[in-house]
């Protein structure tokens, strides 16, 4: 814990926001909490400006729900990505502000909505089979403390509804294009923009489309400069990236 959140704590306590016992509890369980199953990192929010993220998938409602508590008793906003309903039950029962994004599959506390980006991120899907990937970049981005619009269903098949909406581009900072299939769009968008493109290769598509794998081989080798490409499907590393990108002066 660094000299500055310490004199911060002890602020907090002789502002009376929190108690010596509390302050005592969160110097112990600094840089990190041991649940046994899993072991919180709590420096991560004064590391890197957003506390931890639970990666959902793989972990019983009960691990979940424990690793969300414990982050949401030492302040911030917490995500959980890759979240089922029966997850979202069980943090409900620890924490009952805490909201369930079915699209995007996350479970977000937004305790701060205090805006840190300097621009607007723009999320555009390709197809409306693309949308739960755009959606988990849209809700990283929101709860990193972004504005976020949309765009969805533009894909190349159909380029006039792209062009029909280029002004949603021309005012972001950062785009974020998700598609599946051959992965064309992030070409696109990246001739039309100039900002920088995070490309999310999604697994949709027939057979030749291998999961994902001729979308993610397509983006990497796109001919527009300004274009980075994040793993498949992955749209939380997206948002999360955007989101660093937007806090640049």
């Amino acid at each position: 814990m660094d000299s500055k959140s310490i004199r911060d704590l002890f602020e907090d306590v002789r502002k009376k926001k929190i108690s010596p016992d509390q302050a005592v509890a969160r110097l112990r369980h600094m840089p990190f909490e041991d649940l046994d199953f899993a072991k919180v990192d709590h420096h991560r929010a004064l590391r890197a400006g957003m506390p931890e993220v639970i990666f959902g998938e793989g972990k019983t409602p009960a691990q979940v729900a424990g690793i969300f508590k414990r982050l949401s008793q030492h302040g911030g906003n917490i995500l959980a990505t890759r979240a089922t309903p029966e997850q979202f039950r069980a943090v409900r029962k620890q924490v009952r502000q805490a909201e369930y994004r079915e699209l995007a599959r996350a479970i977000v506390l937004q305790k701060d909505r205090a805006k840190q980006g300097k621009g607007t991120i723009a999320v555009v899907s390709a197809g409306t089979s693309d949308i739960p990937v755009a959606e988990e970049a849209v809700v990283t981005a929101e709860v990193m403390g972004n504005d976020v619009q949309h765009l969805y269903d533009v894909g190349v098949a159909g380029i006039h509804r792209l062009l029909a909406n280029r002004h949603t581009l021309a005012d972001a900072r950062v785009v974020i294009v998700c598609a599946g299939m051959e992965g064309a769009l992030p070409s696109v968008v990246g001739g039309l923009v100039g900002v920088p493109v995070i490309a999310v290769p999604t697994s949709i598509g027939y057979g030749a489309a291998f999961g994902g794998l001729a979308a993610l081989l397509g983006m990497m080798n796109s001919c527009a400069s300004n274009v980075s490409v994040v793993n498949i499907n992955n749209g939380f590393g997206a948002g999360y990236v955007a989101s660093l990108i937007n806090r640049l002066p």
